[in-house]
């Protein structure tokens, strides 16, 4: 069962547990630490999530994203480091932020001047219910895809490995 620490040191059950989400690939290391709310019956996008807002891409801290080396997202060039991992859904896209500014607690903070990427993909709809929100790699060789998963919505977004 996940559990985070309280103040007091007091083992306390989260609502949306962290996760890590990992790949590998000659030599360049891809890591996502995120929290993974539930459904719970609740409408998410449009409603728990809005259309239109920067969501901290989960719960709680913001999801963050650490590459050991360069690599290309959606064939943007992104640097070697750990950056915080914003959205913003759309019915029909997202768009999709790598902000140098890792480490925050939801979207409180966000400043739009410190994205190191950003760039849209498109929403697509599955007849799959995921119940958590799920982030998990595809490994597809010299590439990689990053999907997104939650309710029936699915993102795909393609990685390449910098050689």
């Amino acid at each position: 069962m996940p559990y985070q620490t309280s103040g007091q040191e007091k083992l306390v059950k989260r609502a949306a547990p962290l996760d890590v989400t990992s790949i590998k690939s000659d030599g360049t290391y891809i890591k996502i630490t995120y929290s993974r709310p539930q459904k719970k019956g609740r409408i998410v996008f449009g409603d728990l999530v809005p259309f239109g807002k920067v969501w901290e891409t989960g719960a709680n801290e913001t999801a963050e994203l650490t590459c050991t080396r360069d690599i290309k997202v959606n064939n943007h060039r992104l640097k070697a480091g750990t950056y915080a991992l914003f959205t913003i859904p759309e019915e029909d896209h997202w768009t999709i932020i790598f902000n140098r500014d890792p480490g925050q607690w939801g979207t409180y903070n966000y400043d739009p001047g410190k994205d190191a990427l950003r760039f849209t993909v498109p929403v697509r709809h599955t007849e799959t219910v995921y119940e958590p929100f799920t982030m998990e790699f595809a490994d597809l060789d010299d590439q990689a895809n990053l999907i997104m998963m939650w309710n029936k919505t699915k993102i795909l977004i393609p990685i390449s490995f910098v050689r």
